[in-house]
C-alpha cells in the first residue's frame, strides 16, 4: 500500500509534499486521469487526528487513572476503557471462549471522525453503572456517579 502525503503548493494545485510525494502523487494522477468507463479505483483516506482532542483524551484516561482504585497500570485501565467502549474485536481464548481484545487507537488505525466517536464511547462507559461500581467500589451508587461526572466535566468544558 503507497502513502501519499499532499499539500496545496504556492500556486493553489495540489502536490506531493516532498520529492517521493510528488512523484507518487504524479504517478497517481496519472492512473486517475487514464480511468476508462466503469473502471474502478478505491482510494482510503486517512484525516488527521485533531490533536487537542488526542491530548484531552490522554489527559482525561491519566485523570481517571489516578482517581481510581482497580488498576495499577494506566495501559490495562485503557485497554478495559476501549473494550468497555466497544473498540474491540472478539476472538477464541485459549480455552474456546470469546475474549475482547482492544483495537490499536493509533493515528495509523483510527483518523479524527473515528476517534471522537470512540472518546465520546469512553465518556459513555464510564458513566455506566457497571464502570462506576467496579471503579469506586466502596462509593454508594450516587456517589459513584459523582466521582465520574466531576472528573469527565473538567474535560467537556474543553472540548
Amino acid at each position: 500500500m503507497t502513502t501519499i502525503c499532499i499539500t496545496r503548493d504556492d500556486t493553489g494545485k495540489l502536490s506531493g509534499f516532498g520529492d517521493k510525494d510528488k512523484k507518487a502523487y504524479a504517478a497517481f494522477k496519472k492512473k486517475v486521469d487514464a480511468l476508462e468507463p466503469g473502471e474502478i479505483y478505491q482510494l482510503t483516506v486517512l484525516f488527521p487526528r485533531n490533536q487537542k482532542l488526542h491530548g484531552l483524551h490522554f489527559a482525561l484516561l491519566s485523570t481517571i487513572f489516578d482517581n481510581q482504585e482497580q488498576f495499577a497500570d494506566l495501559d490495562q485501565l485503557r485497554a478495559w476503557l476501549q473494550v468497555g467502549a466497544g473498540h474491540c474485536e472478539f476472538v477464541p481464548g485459549p480455552k474456546g471462549r470469546m475474549v475482547a481484545l482492544p483495537k490499536s487507537i493509533s493515528f495509523r488505525a483510527i483518523d479524527d471522525a473515528d476517534f471522537q466517536a470512540h472518546h465520546e464511547a469512553v465518556k459513555d462507559f464510564l458513566r455506566s453503572p457497571y464502570a462506576t461500581q467496579f471503579l469506586w467500589p466502596h462509593l454508594a451508587e450516587p456517589e459513584q456517579s459523582a466521582m465520574v461526572d466531576t472528573i469527565l466535566s473538567q474535560f467537556e468544558k474543553q472540548e
